[in-house]
């Protein structure tokens, strides 16, 4: 079994198609299906289901994808750990991004990336922060933008902002015109709230504090993003929660109101593998940490 096979067996298991991924690694397609089928006959088992129409992972090609990407990753963290000891440049940051939330964090940290390493090469992977977690403890992720946890293990994260949430009002609706709101004007509301096929931090957080109030009867609306809330709210079907950077999205339709006796916050911070040379090296957590003091949301 050579290193090179499962590298192809990969770009196969995540294209799910070889035609693409013999281009992704610039092989041919028949030597690349040789590579995979030698690796089948070497392990025993079928790791692919082919048909005419599809490519689908067997359970063993699932079990087997899992633990090339571990080894993999392991070989490409073996190679930074030995270029950093032997005082070898950066020549490549891989960041995790809870995008839309980082809009108003991470291009200033990119900014400040490319000025410390002018030749480093930057790659933005957009995700949850369970994803985003599991990337940083694979080696897939150097640095990850994500909601708040605790120091598990390797894992390290330094809080940066939190970002404030006000009740995203239509512009038709009789709330928009109201100086005061209370959590009593929300109860003949129809609420739009966050609900994602993976349960996230903001979905969780915006759970129990709707069940906290009372509110939970009142959810009638659900979506994946924010944007996707925004746009309901302007539809004038609904009220929800929004993070205050949509005040700056253009031709917007939403008014956002404080709502008396709440003050709904989550925090944002960068998490980084203690043992990852790319991350562990101070100047990068530094640059992360003046993100903080030149004043995030708080």
């Amino acid at each position: 079994m050579e290193l090179r096979q499962l590298s192809y067996f990969k770009a196969v298991a995540e294209e799910l198609h070889f035609g693409r991924a013999a281009a992704r690694m610039h092989i041919a397609q028949p030597a690349l299906s040789n590579h995979v089928m030698s690796l089948e006959r070497e392990l025993g088992c079928p790791l692919f289901i082919r048909s005419t129409r599809r490519v689908e992972l067997t359970r063993a090609g699932e079990t087997f994808y899992d633990r090339c990407v571990r080894i993999l990753s392991d070989i490409d963290l073996t190679t930074e750990l030995t270029r950093a000891a032997g005082g070898s440049r950066i020549r490549q940051i891989r960041i995790g991004s809870i995008y839309p939330a980082t809009m108003g964090m991470l291009p200033t940290f990119l900014a400040k990336i490319a000025r410390k390493y002018p030749d480093v090469r930057i790659h933005i992977a957009s995700g949850n922060t369970g994803e985003i977690i599991r990337g940083l403890e694979t080696g897939q992720l150097n640095l990850g933008f994500i909601r708040p946890v605790e120091n598990i293990g390797s894992l390290r994260f330094v809080s940066l902002a939190h970002e404030r949430y006000y009740l995203a009002v239509g512009h038709a609706n009789p709330l928009a015109a109201r100086g005061e709101i209370s959590i009593d004007d929300l109860r003949t509301q129809k609420i739009i709230a966050f609900n994602r096929q993976n349960l996230s931090f903001t979905e969780r957080y915006f759970n129990e504090k709707f069940e906290t109030h009372g509110l939970t009867a009142n959810i009638a609306f659900s979506c994946d993003d924010t944007y996707a809330l925004v746009s309901l709210v302007s539809a004038g079907l609904g009220i929800g929660f929004a993070p205050e950077w949509t005040l700056d999205l253009p031709n917007r339709g939403f008014e956002l109101k404080k709502v008396s006796g709440i003050d709904f916050r989550i925090g944002l911070g960068i998490a980084w593998n203690r043992e990852d040379p790319t991350a562990g090296r101070d100047d990068i957590v530094d640059i992360a940490r003046s993100l903080a003091r030149a004043g995030g949301r708080s």
